[in-house]
Order: structure tokens, then sequence, then C-alpha cells
């Protein structure tokens, strides 16, 4: 457990909680925290479904602009590498994972938000790519991640101008998929992450990895991909479980009750 970032986990559920106060600016330590915790969320067998979560008041600022101003750019090179990598490596834990969005997801807070596979917000939230009002642009997969999501013209629009969206914007967009109370952000979020820790992980993991790999190649490579990974689910007790209790109780009333 770190001192800015710790996961969490119970009920097959891991929240990682971002605890910086007052608005988790990613700093060195906060980026390697974040990196080790996400390697912990991947690992760790009892851990099924991943929170992300900032807290009541706000989910992340972005990055430590005053410690990023002081660094040389033989410095910056570094630390940009690793914070890439950093973000990215909770792009990649292969479990379903869910932002739980207060406040503020701005700069790298949005970044990392992007990396989740679900996004709850609050309905008075704020989300944006700021780093061009700094003289710089983002660096942690914004300008890839956002312009998959929402198209190159949308995602320009906010980069160019650094400004930030409201919530219903943010919505409209599609950078975050469900508006909810500030108060029942963190819950809705666990009702999501809850619903994905009950269903099959491996068949899971490989859903997103066709999902994710799929974007990143050609329709021809992306559908071996499918294929590939639809296949080896025959060599699981998923595909075992999930098919019995379909033949058993029939179509839409099967459950899935492999663990």
């Amino acid at each position: 457990m770190g001192e800015f970032v710790r996961l969490e986990v119970d009920g097959g559920i891991g929240t990682i909680r971002l605890e910086r106060p007052p608005v988790n600016a990613i700093n060195n330590q906060v980026q390697q925290e974040l990196g080790q915790v996400a390697r912990e969320a991947t690992e760790r067998d009892d851990v099924r479904a991943v929170i992300l979560y900032g807290g009541e008041k706000t989910f992340c600022g972005g990055a430590d602009v005053k410690e990023m101003a002081a660094r040389s750019y033989a410095q910056m090179q570094s630390f940009g590498a690793a914070l890439q990598n950093t973000v990215a490596s909770v792009a990649a834990i292969p479990k379903p994972v869910v932002a739980a969005i207060t406040g503020y997801a701005l700069g790298g807070g949005l970044e990392l938000a992007l990396a989740a596979d679900r996004r709850i917000a609050g309905d008075n939230v704020r989300v944006g790519q700021p780093e061009i009002l700094l003289g710089v642009i983002p660096g942690a997969g914004g300008t890839q991640r956002l312009a998959r999501l929402v198209g190159a013209s949308k995602a320009k629009d906010l980069v160019f101008t650094g400004r930030f969206a409201g919530a219903e914007e943010a919505l409209s967009l599609g950078i975050v998929d469900e508006l909810v109370a500030p108060d029942d952000v963190y819950k809705t979020a666990h009702q999501w992450a809850a619903r994905f820790a009950e269903g099959p992980a491996i068949a899971l993991a490989h859903a997103k990895a066709a999902i994710d790999g799929g974007l990143e190649v050609d329709l021809a490579s992306a559908l071996k991909l499918e294929t590939h990974l639809f296949t080896s689910l025959w060599a699981t007790e998923d595909q075992q479980n999930g098919m019995r209790s379909f033949i058993e109780n029939g179509p839409g009333k099967a459950t899935f009750e492999g663990r």
C-alpha cells in the first residue's frame, strides 16, 4: 500500500483509490504507486473487477504542474514515458475497470479515466485536456484514446482549446457513459463492478482483449484475433459452465455459475 494510492479488495472488487489532497495531482510518487497497484490488481486472483476512484470531491486534477515545470527536458522524457506506461498498465488490466468520476477529471486525470472500460460520473463533473494552456499537449494517451473514443474532430476541439466540458456534454460526446447524483457515483460504479465480478473471468478478459486489441489493427487482423480468442475459450471452465447452464435452464434463464 502506497502513501497516495492503494488497492482495497472486497467481494471480488478491487478499488484503486487516489488520495493526494486536494485534487489528487499526479506526481512522480503517485505515478509509481499507481503502476504498482495496477500490476497488483492484474495479478491478484481475488480481484475480478476494478474501480478507479479519487474520492467524493474530485477524481484527479491532472499532473503536478509545479513538479513538471521544474524538470529538465531529459527528466521530462523519462517521466513522460513512465506516466504513459502507467496509464497503459491500467488500461491493460485484464478485468473490467470502472472509473467513478467526481468533481474534476482534467489532463492526466481524464487520461486515467479514459483507460477504464466504463465511466460513471457525477452530474456536476467537469472534464478536459487543458494541457495546451500550459504550452504542451496531453502526454499520457489523451491525444489517442480520446480521439478513438469521440472522433478526431471532437478530440481536437477539446485538445486545441483546452476548455472544460460539463457533465451533459461529456455524456453526449461519449466521454462518460452514465451520469448520476454526485453522492451516488461510487455506489453506481460498485454496482457495475459487482455485476462484472459475477461473470466469467476468462471470457471477460478475452472480450476486453478482442475489443481493445482489435481497435489497434486492421479489420482482417482484428477478426483473426477475435477467432483466436473465441475458440480458445473451449479450453476453459467458463465455456463449460456457461453452456451447461444454457442447456439446463434455456435461453434467457441461463446464469453463469463458474468461479
